[in-house]
């Protein structure tokens, strides 16, 4: 009776990450590309919910005596993956950054040539 009950609990949890997860994408809060991967790992958190015996046999797989050692495996490696994404988009961005910030120093460097060009003419 009480593992039906955490059962519940964890198949409960697990729509409620997916429908919160949803929302921040309709609410656009969230973009699409940088949600797969909560999508992704949300979803496989629903499997091992329903699969009762899901945790048991990763646990098997492995060789890890504790199967609910094996649920935080997962739930590690889930957040590493995530957070190796993560990185990887705020390397690019900070890039990006760099050079649209290089582009401004060079377009602001122009505008002061040409406006020394400018009143110099004028002078003339």
């Amino acid at each position: 009776m009480y593992s039906i009950r955490i059962q519940y609990l964890a198949i409960f949890g697990s729509i409620v990450l997916l429908i919160f997860i949803l929302f921040l994408i309709r609410r656009q809060r969230l973009k699409e590309e940088y949600s797969i991967l909560w999508l992704i790992f949300g979803v496989i958190f629903l499997g091992l919910s329903i699969w009762r015996d899901g945790v048991d046999f990763i646990a098997e797989l492995v060789g890890i005596a504790y199967p609910p050692a094996a649920l935080f495996l997962i739930l590690l490696m889930a957040l590493f993956v995530i957070m190796i994404e993560f990185s990887t988009i705020i390397s690019r961005i900070s890039n990006i950054n760099t050079h649209l910030a290089q582009d401004v120093a060079l377009l602001k460097s122009e505008i002061e040539e040409l406006k020394k060009e400018l009143e110099s003419t004028k002078i003339s």
